[in-house]
């Protein structure tokens, strides 16, 4: 006899029978993970148990370094992870080959515009890592000016985008400053999204691109779940669908 597998939709219920749960199961929402307990997503997945949204979609979502791993090559030409000092000298070597000057760095965890700073050159950053005011691992960047800033909204068959400008920061986000504007994306844009969305295994996201003034659009980053502030969707509907969405990803493991 075929036994149903069970099916998680609470933290409290997952970390209450965390130890019981089969090759089947499924735990369908969120994990919600404190820093340092990520590996839990690698048990659950290596003993067969179903995660909605995946464990590569929720661990990508926690860090802007595995992001940049999944998806440099739609990032901005050079992107890098920078673990140690080692990977620190070989990244200013690319950069002073390519005459790289302002350069971006994202803290690993940090959402919102609060994690990203702005440094003149990779000596500088070289500088504040080696005395040890950078915490390792983060993500540096070549610096494009003048860019213009996309956050676009899937979920099932539902999606949207905004433009994020702010005239007095570099940083967009719209608690930082910065104003929405509804528009529609290319067809080139809808096309990295989906590229980045299978990549990364997400069922659903919000997906941050930067588009360069040549009209070359690049990932920034991605998250299961981010600010609807701008977005024309209201908070109850977004409930609706991303409820809409689970039930439907359990149905069709369960079918």
């Amino acid at each position: 006899m075929n036994i149903p597998p069970r099916v998680i939709t609470s933290n409290q219920e997952l970390f209450s029978n965390y130890d019981e749960l089969q090759a089947g199961d499924i735990i369908s929402g969120r994990i919600r993970l404190r820093p340092g307990e990520e590996h839990l997503l690698t048990d659950l997945s290596q003993r067969g148990i179903r995660m909605i949204p995946s464990a590569t979609a929720q661990l990508a979502s926690r860090s802007k370094c595995f992001q940049t791993r999944l998806f440099g090559n739609e990032m901005v030409p050079h992107s890098r992870v920078i673990y140690d000092i080692h990977a620190m000298l070989d990244t200013m070597n690319l950069y002073h080959r390519h005459q790289v000057t302002k350069v971006v760095v994202k803290d690993d965890a940090k959402d919102g515009g609060f994690g990203i700073f702005l440094f003149r050159d990779i000596e500088e950053v070289y500088f504040h890592a080696a005395n040890s005011q950078l915490s390792y691992p983060f993500v540096v960047q070549p610096f494009v000016s003048d860019c213009r800033d996309i956050r676009a909204i899937f979920l099932g068959d539902y999606h949207e985008a905004y433009e994020r400008s702010n005239p007095d920061n570099f940083r967009n986000n719209l608690h930082c400053g910065g104003s929405a504007t509804p528009l529609s994306l290319s067809r080139e844009q809808l096309e990295l999204c989906h590229r980045v969305l299978k990549r990364g295994s997400f069922d659903y996201g919000h997906i941050d691109l930067m588009v360069a003034p040549d009209g070359k659009s690049y990932l920034a980053e991605i998250n299961l779940r981010g600010g609807i502030r701008g977005a024309q969707i209201k908070a109850a509907e977004y409930r609706q669908r991303l409820d809409n969405v689970h039930e439907q990803l359990v149905r069709e493991i369960t079918a």
